[in-house]
C-alpha cells in the first residue's frame, strides 16, 4: 500500500520534456557543465533515477549506476582539487577539453529524436554555452587567484559546485526558467568577453608555469 502510494507520488512529479523544453534544458545543463561537468552529469542521472524527470531516450545511459558512480567519484576529486591554489589552475586548464565536449555530447544525445539540423544546432549551442560558462568561471578565478588568502578561492569553488547542481535541477524541473537564467548569465559573459579571453590566456600561461616549476623542482631534487 505504502509502496503503491510512493510510486504514484513519484509519477506525479516526474516531468516529461517536450522538444521545446528539451532545448531549454540543454541550455541550463550546458552552462552547468561549464562550471562542473561531473556534478551536472551525476545530478542528471540521480534525478532520472529518483523519478523527477524522464530524460530523452538518448540520455538514458547517464542514469546507469556505473556512470553515476564515476561522476560522483570525479566530483569528489574535483571538490578538493579545485580548491588547492595553483593546482586548480592546471585542473581548470585541462578541463577545458572535458567540460565543453561533454556538454556538446549531452546536447547531441538529448536531441537524438529531433531533426538532424536541429540536433546539430543544439550540439553547437551546448558547446558554445559550456565554453562561455567555463570562460566566465576562469575569468572570475583569475581575478581572485592572486589573492594571498585561499578562502575566497575556496568559496568560489564551492559556489560553482552548488550552482552547477542547482542549475541542473532547475533545468530538469523548470527548463524555461533555467534558459532565462542562462540568457542573463551569457549577456554578462559577453559584456566581459575581453576579460574572459585575457583570463583564459593567463590561465594557460599560469598552468604551464606551474607545471614547469614542478618539473624543475623535481630535477633539482
Amino acid at each position: 500500500m505504502i509502496a503503491t502510494l510512493l510510486c504514484t507520488q513519484v509519477k506525479s512529479v516526474m516531468l516529461h520534456l517536450n522538444s521545446d523544453q528539451t532545448v531549454a534544458m540543454i541550455a541550463g545543463t550546458s552552462f552547468a557543465a561549464g562550471l562542473n561537468v561531473y556534478a551536472t552529469v551525476g545530478a542528471l542521472g540521480l534525478l532520472s533515477r529518483a523519478g523527477f524527470v524522464q530524460l530523452p531516450s538518448g540520455l538514458q545511459p547517464v542514469a546507469s549506476w556505473w556512470i553515476i558512480g564515476v561522476c560522483l567519484a570525479m566530483f569528489a576529486l574535483e571538490f578538493f582539487a579545485d580548491k588547492i591554489p595553483v593546482f586548480d589552475l592546471v585542473w581548470n586548464a585541462l578541463h577545458t577539453f572535458v567540460r565543453i565536449p561533454v556538454a556538446a555530447y549531452v546536447a547531441y544525445a538529448a536531441t537524438s529524436h529531433l531533426s538532424p539540423e536541429l540536433q546539430l544546432t543544439c550540439t553547437l549551442m551546448g558547446a558554445a554555452i559550456a565554453f562561455a560558462a567555463h570562460g566566465g568561471k576562469t575569468a572570475v578565478r583569475a581575478a581572485v587567484t592572486p589573492s594571498p588568502e585561499p578562502f575566497s578561492n575556496m568559496a568560489l569553488s564551492f559556489g560553482e559546485d552548488v550552482g552547477a547542481i542547482s542549475l541542473t535541477w532547475i533545468a530538469t524541473q523548470h527548463p524555461y526558467t533555467a534558459a532565462a537564467v542562462v540568457a542573463v548569465l551569457l549577456v554578462i559573459v559577453i559584456l566581459c568577453v575581453r576579460w574572459v579571453i585575457r583570463s583564459l590566456r593567463n590561465l594557460y600561461r599560469q598552468a604551464e608555469a606551474a607545471i614547469s616549476g614542478k618539473k624543475n623542482a623535481q630535477l633539482s631534487s
